[in-house]
């Protein structure tokens, strides 16, 4: 399930970053557009873009920190109970054999 959900996070990533990508160059191909509106629609399109790049870093950096959390959870854990580390990998591994053997 958190594969699911981290790959629905990649994918709004990924259509957020094109969505920015698109607002700009239609930015640039109206920009011979004159006339206090056209100026007042785009500056108001220029800070929404400029707010959501920073909201999408600011997603990307905590993404990268929850993953670098749970690698050290993950490491503190095999350092701590190496046995049951072991006993966990192998029944796991046993598991995935059982099931591609049924195949």
């Amino acid at each position: 399930m958190r594969t699911e959900t981290a790959a629905q996070r990649a994918r709004l990533m990924q259509d957020i970053e094109l969505t920015i990508q698109d607002a700009e160059a239609l930015l640039r191909m109206t920009a011979h557009e004159v006339g206090e509106e056209a100026a007042h629609i785009r500056d108001r399109v220029k800070d929404r873009l400029y707010r959501a790049t920073q909201e999408l870093q600011d997603l990307k950096e905590a993404a990268i920190e929850s993953t670098q959390e749970a690698a050290q959870a993950t490491e503190a854990f095999v350092q701590d109970h190496p046995w049951k580390s072991l006993g966990l990998a192998a029944a796991a591994g046993l598991v995935i054999g059982l099931l591609i053997s049924r195949r």
